[in-house]
Formats: structure tokens, C-alpha cells, sequence
């Protein structure tokens, strides 16, 4: 039986044409690439969530000499939300980086803690994605994952 996976999804060419809460959003993720440690790939990620009190929290990729011991700045935000906001739910979570050509997309293991942490917290997380220039945003990290583990 054949079947078809199909997402909706929203793509923004220019910041300008962002709503000014995800601009913003944006924004304090690209801040957040100032707190990286990536002195190895070069390649600093910072993330960036509202919660729904209207709440922003930040984290950054945080590499090790030892791989694979760091974290991506996705898990290191989702982690820390966890053990210090968890009865106030992630609404929108932002990614971006630096260098910053290309849209930041999740990596694998990123999109199994967003969609574990919406699971948990029982309402969706938007996902924006942002480069230099341009950003797509999901309704969910299920978009991105459609076949996510699940016990």
C-alpha cells in the first residue's frame, strides 16, 4: 500500500516579512551563538524558545574533545527548560548560526527531543529555522520527523 507524507510549512525570503515575535525570536538565537563552544566543527548554534508565559530562554551548541559528548544548542535549550520551566510550555523555538548562509535545520537526535518534549508537554511546538537572510517554519517537530521512535 502506498502511502504520502505531505507537511505544511511557511517561508519567509526576508526577515522584514516575519511577524515581529518570531523576528524577535530569531534574533535572541543568533544572540546565542555568542555562548557556543565549537572549536572544532567552526560551526556555532544557538537556540532560542518562548515559552508560554511570554518567557525567552537561550542555549548554545557546547562541543567536547571527547565526541560525541557535546550537545547541540537545541538539546542543551530543551534540557534546561525541562529542569527549570517544565510546567510552562515551549510555544516557538528558534534555531540559527553562525556561519549563518543556510537555514539552521535540527540534526536527528534534535528532532527526537522536540518531538519527545511536545509529546511531554501535550501542545505543539512551532520550529523556525533561520539563515542570514531567510527562515521556514513547521507547525511541529513531527513535520520533520514523521517515523520519530516512540516506546
Amino acid at each position: 500500500m502506498d502511502k504520502t507524507f505531505s507537511f505544511h510549512y511557511e517561508h519567509y525570503q526576508r526577515p522584514e516579512e516575519m511577524p515581529d515575535s518570531d523576528r524577535e525570536l530569531v534574533e535572541r538565537a543568533k544572540e546565542a551563538c555568542a555562548s557556543a563552544y565549537a572549536p572544532y566543527s567552526g560551526f556555532n548554534v544557538g537556540a532560542a524558545a518562548r515559552l508560554r508565559s511570554g518567557k525567552i530562554i537561550t542555549g548554545s551548541n557546547q562541543e567536547s574533545e571527547v565526541f560525541p559528548a557535546g550537545v547541540c544548542a537545541e538539546r542543551s535549550l530543551l534540557f534546561h527548560h525541562q529542569s527549570h520551566y517544565k510546567d510552562d510550555p515551549i510555544v516557538t523555538l528558534a534555531i540559527a548560526s553562525r556561519p549563518d548562509e543556510r537555514e539552521c535545520y535540527p540534526c536527528g537526535i534534535c528532532r527526537q527531543v522536540l518531538c519527545d518534549t511536545e509529546k511531554r508537554q501535550a501542545t505543539p511546538i512551532r520550529v523556525i529555522m533561520a539563515g542570514r537572510e531567510s527562515a521556514t517554519v513547521v507547525a511541529s517537530p513531527r513535520d520533520l520527523l514523521p517515523f520519530l521512535f516512540q516506546l
